[in-house]
């Protein structure tokens, strides 16, 4: 049978540093920790009010590409938060979940950094839900110096039910990917 696990958790405030992360991208020092992690991409804030996933599953059970995973993995992100009438979609050659992209005002909603080895993946997404967005001001999230980032709290005007969405993007990544979560 198909031994598969999801994650899902809140952190504590962290700073995490993918394999192309430079330092300089935290822009001032603050006493939240900074975490060196051998997952792709660049740095980002992890914490409460956002919903980290952790996807482990050996992709020889599915597919064997990384490229099509990360796209699922957007997907069930963006299927869940259209739940709540906001728009995500793909902005092209780049990574994660966005709204208004191609426009001034687009903004990144979800941010998504993995690894694979034999076809196991590690890491996951950050996922904005609740999340503070102040503590983005202290980094260059993602490397990326000139867009935005949002959470489904800014974009509603109200926090929302972690549960609750959590349960919704846990069932849409079952219905994506075909299996059952024990």
């Amino acid at each position: 049978g198909k031994e598969e696990s999801i994650w899902m958790l809140e952190h504590e405030p962290v700073f995490t540093l993918g394999t192309a992360a430079d330092e300089k991208h935290i822009l001032k020092k603050t006493d939240i920790d900074v975490v060196q992690t051998d997952r792709g991409g660049e740095v980002t804030y992890h914490g409460p009010g956002q919903l980290v996933v952790y996807p482990i599953l050996d992709l020889e059970h599915f597919f064997t590409d990384i490229h099509q995973y990360m796209r699922f993995l957007e997907e069930a992100v963006i299927k869940t938060i259209a739940v709540y009438g906001i728009k995500g979609e793909r902005l092209d050659g780049m990574t994660g979940v966005w709204l208004d992209p191609g426009t001034s005002k687009e903004r990144k909603i979800c941010a998504l950094g993995v690894k694979a080895s034999r076809w196991v993946t590690m890491h996951g997404i950050g996922f904005n839900v609740n999340t503070n967005l102040d503590y983005f001001s202290n980094i260059v999230p993602c490397g990326i110096e000139d867009k935005a980032v949002t959470s489904m709290q800014e974009e509603l005007g109200s926090p929302l039910d972690l549960n609750e969405v959590q349960s919704i993007l846990l069932q849409e990544l079952k219905d994506l990917f075909g299996f059952r979560v024990l």
